[in-house]
Protein backbone atom coordinates (compact mmCIF):
# COMPACT_ATOMS: atom_id res chain seq x y z
CA UNK A 1 0.00 0.00 0.00
CA UNK A 2 1.35 3.32 -0.67
CA UNK A 3 -0.10 6.52 0.76
CA UNK A 4 0.25 10.29 0.76
CA UNK A 5 -0.56 12.64 3.34
CA UNK A 6 -1.90 15.02 0.73
CA UNK A 7 -1.68 17.95 3.74
CA UNK A 8 0.20 18.71 6.69
CA UNK A 9 2.26 20.87 8.68
CA UNK A 10 5.35 19.23 9.48
CA UNK A 11 6.94 22.42 10.09
CA UNK A 12 5.00 22.98 13.16
CA UNK A 13 7.52 22.99 16.32
CA UNK A 14 5.43 19.96 18.20
CA UNK A 15 7.71 17.44 15.81
CA UNK A 16 10.58 19.13 17.06
CA UNK A 17 11.12 16.93 19.71
CA UNK A 18 10.98 13.73 18.01
CA UNK A 19 11.11 14.17 14.22
CA UNK A 20 12.88 11.12 13.26
CA UNK A 21 10.57 8.66 15.08
CA UNK A 22 7.76 10.89 12.93
CA UNK A 23 9.38 9.48 9.57
CA UNK A 24 9.66 6.33 10.92
CA UNK A 25 6.35 6.47 11.70
CA UNK A 26 5.54 7.44 8.60
CA UNK A 27 7.40 5.09 6.92
CA UNK A 28 6.08 1.82 8.88
CA UNK A 29 2.71 2.67 7.96
CA UNK A 30 2.94 2.75 4.73
CA UNK A 31 2.79 6.38 4.07
CA UNK A 32 5.58 7.16 1.03
CA UNK A 33 5.09 10.94 1.07
CA UNK A 34 3.68 13.57 2.30
CA UNK A 35 3.21 17.31 1.58
CA UNK A 36 3.71 20.48 4.02
CA UNK A 37 1.62 23.20 3.66
CA UNK A 38 2.40 26.94 3.73
CA UNK A 39 1.01 29.58 6.05
CA UNK A 40 2.83 32.46 6.06
CA UNK A 41 6.51 33.50 4.94
CA UNK A 42 8.94 32.05 7.78
CA UNK A 43 6.94 28.67 7.90
CA UNK A 44 6.82 28.20 4.13
CA UNK A 45 10.35 28.91 4.26
CA UNK A 46 10.46 26.13 7.20
CA UNK A 47 8.51 23.80 5.16
CA UNK A 48 10.20 23.78 2.07
CA UNK A 49 13.64 23.31 4.21
CA UNK A 50 12.57 19.96 5.60
CA UNK A 51 11.24 19.11 2.15
CA UNK A 52 14.84 19.83 0.62
CA UNK A 53 16.58 17.36 3.43
CA UNK A 54 13.84 14.19 2.51
CA UNK A 55 12.53 12.44 -0.77
CA UNK A 56 9.35 11.55 0.54
CA UNK A 57 8.20 15.30 1.26
CA UNK A 58 7.01 18.34 -0.78
CA UNK A 59 5.85 21.83 0.14
CA UNK A 60 3.41 24.55 -0.56
CA UNK A 61 3.57 28.10 0.12
CA UNK A 62 1.09 30.79 0.73
CA UNK A 63 -0.56 33.02 3.26
CA UNK A 64 -3.62 31.37 5.51
CA UNK A 65 -6.40 33.54 5.63
CA UNK A 66 -5.63 33.62 9.24
CA UNK A 67 -2.12 35.29 8.77
CA UNK A 68 -3.77 37.66 5.95
CA UNK A 69 -2.98 41.10 8.10
CA UNK A 70 0.64 40.26 8.08
CA UNK A 71 0.28 39.76 4.49
CA UNK A 72 2.18 42.35 2.45
CA UNK A 73 3.35 42.13 -1.44
CA UNK A 74 6.89 42.17 0.31
CA UNK A 75 5.84 38.61 1.70
CA UNK A 76 3.99 37.45 -1.58
CA UNK A 77 6.74 38.25 -3.85
CA UNK A 78 9.60 35.84 -1.33
CA UNK A 79 6.83 33.33 -1.56
CA UNK A 80 7.02 33.63 -5.37
CA UNK A 81 10.55 33.25 -5.04
CA UNK A 82 10.64 30.18 -3.15
CA UNK A 83 7.96 28.71 -5.25
CA UNK A 84 10.48 28.81 -8.02
CA UNK A 85 12.51 25.18 -6.51
CA UNK A 86 10.96 22.14 -7.47
CA UNK A 87 10.36 20.93 -4.31
CA UNK A 88 7.40 23.59 -4.13
CA UNK A 89 4.28 21.89 -6.05
CA UNK A 90 1.70 23.75 -5.27
CA UNK A 91 0.20 27.04 -3.65
CA UNK A 92 -1.30 27.23 -0.60
CA UNK A 93 -2.80 26.90 1.83
CA UNK A 94 -5.16 30.15 0.86
CA UNK A 95 -8.33 30.44 1.17
CA UNK A 96 -11.62 32.42 3.88
CA UNK A 97 -11.77 31.78 6.54
CA UNK A 98 -15.08 33.53 8.71
CA UNK A 99 -15.43 31.50 11.72
CA UNK A 100 -12.53 32.91 13.90
CA UNK A 101 -12.22 36.04 11.88
CA UNK A 102 -8.43 36.74 12.74
CA UNK A 103 -8.22 38.57 10.15
CA UNK A 104 -11.59 41.19 8.48
CA UNK A 105 -13.15 39.77 5.74
CA UNK A 106 -11.80 42.67 3.19
CA UNK A 107 -8.60 41.82 4.06
CA UNK A 108 -8.57 38.04 3.49
CA UNK A 109 -10.52 38.69 0.00
CA UNK A 110 -7.16 40.89 -1.14
CA UNK A 111 -4.78 39.27 -0.05
CA UNK A 112 -7.04 36.14 -1.90
CA UNK A 113 -7.14 36.97 -4.63
CA UNK A 114 -3.55 38.38 -4.95
CA UNK A 115 -2.45 34.71 -4.32
CA UNK A 116 -4.88 33.45 -6.69
CA UNK A 117 -3.66 35.44 -9.34
CA UNK A 118 0.21 34.97 -8.70
CA UNK A 119 -0.39 30.66 -8.76
CA UNK A 120 -2.59 30.92 -11.93
CA UNK A 121 0.46 32.79 -13.81
CA UNK A 122 2.63 30.09 -12.39
CA UNK A 123 0.71 27.19 -13.52
CA UNK A 124 0.60 25.82 -9.60
CA UNK A 125 -2.19 23.69 -8.36
CA UNK A 126 -3.88 25.25 -5.52
CA UNK A 127 -4.91 23.99 -1.82
CA UNK A 128 -7.75 25.85 -0.99
CA UNK A 129 -9.10 26.81 2.75
CA UNK A 130 -12.36 27.61 3.31
CA UNK A 131 -14.76 28.18 6.41
CA UNK A 132 -17.84 29.44 7.04
CA UNK A 133 -17.49 31.33 4.29
CA UNK A 134 -21.19 31.31 3.63
CA UNK A 135 -20.24 30.66 -0.35
CA UNK A 136 -18.14 33.36 -0.67
CA UNK A 137 -15.46 31.63 -1.47
CA UNK A 138 -17.06 30.11 -4.67
CA UNK A 139 -18.27 33.93 -5.78
CA UNK A 140 -14.77 35.16 -5.66
CA UNK A 141 -13.47 32.36 -8.15
CA UNK A 142 -16.42 32.60 -9.97
CA UNK A 143 -15.69 36.52 -10.61
CA UNK A 144 -11.90 35.35 -10.87
CA UNK A 145 -11.48 32.51 -13.62
CA UNK A 146 -8.99 30.47 -15.07
CA UNK A 147 -8.94 28.11 -18.10
CA UNK A 148 -6.01 26.22 -16.38
CA UNK A 149 -6.68 26.10 -12.44
CA UNK A 150 -6.33 23.25 -10.46
CA UNK A 151 -6.93 22.82 -6.94
CA UNK A 152 -7.77 20.91 -3.55
CA UNK A 153 -10.40 22.00 -1.45
CA UNK A 154 -8.79 21.04 1.82
CA UNK A 155 -10.43 19.70 4.39
CA UNK A 156 -13.54 19.62 2.94
CA UNK A 157 -16.64 20.68 5.43
CA UNK A 158 -18.81 22.35 3.05
CA UNK A 159 -22.91 21.76 2.02
CA UNK A 160 -24.11 19.52 -0.30
CA UNK A 161 -24.51 22.27 -3.30
CA UNK A 162 -20.93 23.60 -2.46
CA UNK A 163 -19.70 20.28 -2.93
CA UNK A 164 -21.21 20.01 -6.31
CA UNK A 165 -19.74 23.24 -7.44
CA UNK A 166 -16.24 22.32 -6.43
CA UNK A 167 -16.57 19.30 -8.58
CA UNK A 168 -18.09 20.94 -11.11
CA UNK A 169 -14.80 22.91 -11.25
CA UNK A 170 -12.15 20.58 -11.61
CA UNK A 171 -11.34 20.42 -7.89
CA UNK A 172 -9.94 17.70 -6.14
CA UNK A 173 -11.22 16.75 -2.58
CA UNK A 174 -9.31 16.68 0.68
CA UNK A 175 -10.39 13.92 3.17
CA UNK A 176 -9.29 14.21 7.03
CA UNK A 177 -9.56 12.13 10.58
CA UNK A 178 -12.62 14.66 11.09
CA UNK A 179 -14.47 11.33 8.46
CA UNK A 180 -13.50 9.17 11.27
CA UNK A 181 -15.35 10.97 14.20
CA UNK A 182 -18.58 9.62 15.10
CA UNK A 183 -20.60 12.81 15.86
CA UNK A 184 -18.38 15.54 14.34
CA UNK A 185 -18.10 13.41 10.91
CA UNK A 186 -21.88 12.41 10.22
CA UNK A 187 -22.50 14.68 7.40
CA UNK A 188 -18.92 14.46 5.56
CA UNK A 189 -19.74 10.37 5.71
CA UNK A 190 -23.21 11.09 3.53
CA UNK A 191 -21.28 13.44 1.39
CA UNK A 192 -18.33 11.62 0.47
CA UNK A 193 -20.40 8.89 -1.68
CA UNK A 194 -20.97 12.15 -4.28
CA UNK A 195 -17.16 12.14 -5.04
CA UNK A 196 -15.80 10.45 -7.57
CA UNK A 197 -12.66 8.52 -6.91
CA UNK A 198 -10.64 9.95 -9.13
CA UNK A 199 -10.99 13.38 -7.27
CA UNK A 200 -10.60 12.26 -3.71
CA UNK A 201 -7.47 13.11 -1.72
CA UNK A 202 -6.71 11.82 1.94
CA UNK A 203 -5.00 14.29 4.59
CA UNK A 204 -4.08 14.73 8.23
CA UNK A 205 -3.89 18.18 8.61
CA UNK A 206 -0.75 17.57 11.28
CA UNK A 207 -0.56 18.25 14.29
CA UNK A 208 -4.65 18.77 14.01
CA UNK A 209 -7.49 16.52 13.39
CA UNK A 210 -6.07 13.04 14.68
CA UNK A 211 -8.52 10.69 13.66
CA UNK A 212 -10.19 7.43 15.19
CA UNK A 213 -8.81 5.73 16.21
CA UNK A 214 -5.84 7.19 17.24
CA UNK A 215 -7.54 9.94 18.97
CA UNK A 216 -8.20 8.34 22.08
CA UNK A 217 -4.49 8.08 22.35
CA UNK A 218 -2.48 10.88 21.00
CA UNK A 219 -3.53 14.33 21.07
CA UNK A 220 -0.82 15.20 18.28
CA UNK A 221 -1.21 14.06 14.52
CA UNK A 222 0.77 13.02 12.57
CA UNK A 223 1.44 11.95 8.92
CA UNK A 224 1.54 8.21 9.96
CA UNK A 225 -2.10 8.50 11.20
CA UNK A 226 -3.53 8.96 7.51
CA UNK A 227 -3.89 5.44 7.23
CA UNK A 228 -7.03 5.48 9.38
CA UNK A 229 -8.79 8.36 7.24
CA UNK A 230 -8.32 6.14 4.07
CA UNK A 231 -9.81 3.14 5.58
CA UNK A 232 -12.46 4.59 6.96
CA UNK A 233 -12.86 5.99 3.30
CA UNK A 234 -12.34 2.69 1.98
CA UNK A 235 -15.29 1.41 4.44
CA UNK A 236 -17.91 4.11 3.45
CA UNK A 237 -17.11 4.04 -0.17
CA UNK A 238 -17.14 0.27 -0.16
CA UNK A 239 -14.18 -0.03 -2.03
CA UNK A 240 -10.83 -2.66 -1.55
CA UNK A 241 -8.63 -0.49 0.65
CA UNK A 242 -5.45 -0.87 -1.34
CA UNK A 243 -7.01 -0.52 -4.64
CA UNK A 244 -8.64 2.94 -3.19
CA UNK A 245 -4.72 3.82 -1.66
CA UNK A 246 -3.56 3.25 -5.31
CA UNK A 247 -5.95 5.32 -7.08
CA UNK A 248 -5.92 8.11 -4.76
CA UNK A 249 -1.51 7.85 -4.70
CA UNK A 250 -2.25 8.17 -8.66
CA UNK A 251 -4.96 11.41 -7.48
CA UNK A 252 -2.25 13.44 -5.65
CA UNK A 253 0.86 13.13 -7.71
CA UNK A 254 -1.16 14.18 -10.78
CA UNK A 255 -2.61 17.18 -9.06
CA UNK A 256 0.98 18.38 -7.85
CA UNK A 257 2.54 17.41 -11.34
CA UNK A 258 4.62 14.67 -8.67
CA UNK A 259 5.95 11.65 -11.02
CA UNK A 260 5.02 8.81 -9.96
Amino acid sequence: MKLFDSHCHLDDRTFKKDWSAVLERMAANDVKAALIAGINVDRSAKGLSLAEKHPELYAAVGIHPHDASSCSNAALSTLQSLASNPKVRAWGEIGLDFNRMYSPQAVQEKWFLKQLAIADELALPLIFHERDSQGRLLELLDQHPHARRTGVVHCFSGTHTELERYLEKGFYIGITGILTIQQRGRRLRSQVAMVPLERLLIETDAPYLTPAPQKNRHRRNEPAFVKSVLLKLAEITQTDAEALADTIWDNTCRLFGIPE
